[in-house]
């Protein structure tokens, strides 16, 4: 049936309120406008910023919406305008956007794009409204400029980059957000070199993901830290080195900051946070080497959390970094991080410790939640 042109039903899973449970309904998806890409989702997982906005406590997190930013699928149709993906094409959506001509794409110093980041943040299109419609006609609003949580879903042209077809996309929509954000942490934010010392609070996908970068780069030490014990079976084979859990691993008077430091004769050359919790990043950040260690902060901390530590840790020379989707350009390098994957340099299935239909959805937010689960694929039938 040919839909280009014409608004498509689709089924999605609509959070009306924070932390109340998905409504599993059919919506409308408009017609894409100018510069915009209509996607048929075919996988989709589920990453803990899902859970975070759904929870409540994202502070840009805004209701009614459709979740999900790690999703990959088929474009079905395109607006006036879109040069860079055509009816057909496998593609990822890109949580980050890459313009190539705005200020932040032109200074060569972030991956960080202005395009579309005021309008994405209010949960809308560019022009300010949405393409998505419930049953009764109300407009819902988009997340992360990605609204994976639907069948159907329409993205801005900077948000979305063509993949090889021959990449399976259950393994290519993780390349949308946790893969590629803990591996660009390491090899692109921190730039880890051979012989660095790396240690990395929360071992998920994201900090998982950081130690195969650590690896990559020849780290000589990475220490996964986490609080439970399930995730220590993952640690070789993401080339961690060891494995510390603060609540059963540290003597009487020991921290994890001392006993980091007392590990790495000490401090760590680089530290990762992944856990959001701002009491771990300021841990992350005096666990580093006096003179030169450097801490990056990727988890997302609650609304109206705030970090803090002596200054005198920062005049001796440690340095506090944050970084974004790994420091990756999604339209320009996501191609690499592919051919990676397929030639067994980068990990990827290896995430995937559930496989459900995509009106399981709900159980798959509880499997984010179990010990041992990384991440949940979803598949539109």
């Amino acid at each position: 049936m040919n839909t280009q042109g014409k608004p498509v039903t689709s089924l999605a899973a609509v959070a009306y309120e924070a932390g109340k449970p998905l409504s599993l309904e059919e919506i409308t998806v408009d017609v894409p406008k100018a510069h915009e890409v209509r996607i048929q989702i075919k996988k989709t997982a589920i990453c803990h910023t899902d859970a975070y906005t759904l929870s409540g406590a994202d502070p840009e997190g805004s209701f009614p919406c459709i979740l999900g930013h790690e999703g990959a699928g088929i474009v079905e149709s395109v607006g006036e305008g879109v040069t860079n993906v055509k009816p057909g094409d496998h593609v990822v959506a890109l949580y980050t956007a890459e313009c190539g001509k705005c200020k932040f794409c032109r200074s060569g110093k972030t991956n960080l794009c202005g395009a579309v980041r005021a309008t994405q943040g209010k949960g809308v299109m560019p022009d300010g409204t949405s393409r998505f419609k419930n049953k009764n006609g109300e407009p819902l609003l988009h997340f992360m400029g990605c609204s994976t949580f639907s069948e159907y879903t329409v993205v801005a042209d900077v948000s979305v980059v063509a993949v090889d077809p021959t990449a399976p996309l259950e393994s290519a929509c993780l390349l949308g957000c946790g893969v590629t954000t803990g591996y660009g942490a390491a090899v692109k934010t921190a730039d880890v070199q051979k012989g660095d010392t790396v240690a990395i609070f929360g071992a998920g996908t994201v900090g998982l993901s950081v130690a195969q970068g650590a690896k990559a780069r020849g780290a000589s030490q990475i220490i996964l830290i986490d609080i439970n014990d399930s995730k220590k079976k993952y640690m070789n084979e993401f080339g961690a080195t060891a494995y510390i859990n603060p609540t059963k691993d540290l003597k009487e008077d020991e921290t994890i900051v001392s006993k980091l430091i007392e590990m790495t004769g000490g401090g760590l050359d680089f530290t990762f946070d992944c856990t959001g919790n701002v009491k771990v990043m300021r841990d992350a950040l005096e666990s580093c080497h006096k003179g030169w260690g450097v801490s990056v902060v990727i988890g997302v901390a609650a609304s109206g959390q705030e970090i803090s530590t002596r200054p005198f840790q920062l005049v001796t020379g440690r340095i506090w970094k944050g970084s974004a989707f790994g420091g990756i350009k999604g339209r320009s390098e996501m191609g690499g991080l592919v051919k990676d994957y397929q030639k067994g340099s980068l990990k990827v299935d290896e995430f995937i410790t559930n496989r459900r239909p995509f009106v399981e959805i709900d159980e798959g937010f509880r499997d984010l939640h179990t010990g041992d689960s990384l991440r949940t694929v979803l598949t539109f039938n």
